[in-house]
């Protein structure tokens, strides 16, 4: 399965030049933990970072940092794992297993941003195919019966 086959096209994004207190008001409209960075005026929104709550609570609050005297580009984590919708949805778990993340941007041939994928979404993926393999088996039991009475 391809990674643009099942990323979550509804993206939050914001630039790089917003203050840490606009990412963490947009956070909270759009009820979402995760930001995805781009570079002011980039009509592609191509990632250049990716910044969380907890970026904001550790690089902002904890410090007694003004929220909207610092930009998302001083506290965003820089060159995050980034896939392209045409990866391998395995090879990329493997990726966000080796350097620990938990939602990916998705970008198309281009750079362009076309959506992210979280853990949460492999997990629903994963757990709809072994509800697949059950049934066959279950299936297939219910065949054997069949056969056997018949």
């Amino acid at each position: 399965m391809k990674v643009g086959e099942c990323c979550k096209r509804a993206v939050v994004a914001i630039a790089s030049n917003a203050s840490a207190g606009e990412a963490a008001r947009l956070m909270r409209r759009e009820h979402v933990g995760f930001l995805i960075v781009h570079q002011d005026a980039d009509e592609l929104q191509k990632p250049v970072g990716v910044l969380t709550d907890r970026d904001l609570v550790l690089a902002v609050m904890a410090r007694d940092v003004n929220p909207d005297a610092v930009t998302v580009g001083d506290v965003m984590t820089r060159q995050p794992l980034i896939a392209n919708d045409g990866d391998d949805l395995g090879d990329m778990l493997q990726g966000m297993r080796l350097t620990g993340v938990r939602r990916v941007p998705v970008v198309d041939g281009r750079g362009a941003l076309i959506g992210v994928i979280a853990i949460d979404d492999a997990i629903d993926i994963i757990t709809g195919l072994m509800c697949d393999i059950a049934g066959s088996i279950k299936s297939e039991q219910k065949h054997e019966w069949r056969a056997r009475l018949s």
